[in-house]
């Protein structure tokens, strides 16, 4: 299992429709590619977010990455050409503990 994750610093001016945009579109929209099995959407602090898709498979992720994510970010910078800085990680799971 891999965990793409994106995160975002949006000025505060935008926050609120980055957020709306997310939760309404763009999530979605990845969501339906079929590449990854779970998305989470986190709010840390005002106009703090981060995005973790969850992917089975390298392969998955790959299939994203080649084949979606151009069209994804294009849509991106140009619903929200300023306002927004990016970084983007790719975490490995190791383990993963429950309780009982």
């Amino acid at each position: 299992m891999l965990t793409y994750e994106v995160r975002v610093q949006a000025d505060p001016q935008i926050a609120a429709r980055f957020a709306e945009h997310m939760r309404a579109e763009h999530i979605p929209g990845i969501l339906a590619t079929g590449c990854f099995a779970a998305v989470h959407f986190e709010h840390l602090a005002p106009g703090v977010y981060r995005t973790r898709y969850v992917a089975d498979t390298q392969v998955d992720l790959d299939r994203y990455l080649n084949d979606h994510a151009p069209q994804w970010r294009a849509d991106l910078a140009a619903r929200f050409p300023s306002g927004i800085t990016l970084s983007r990680d790719v975490w490995h799971h190791v383990e993963s503990w429950t309780r009982n």
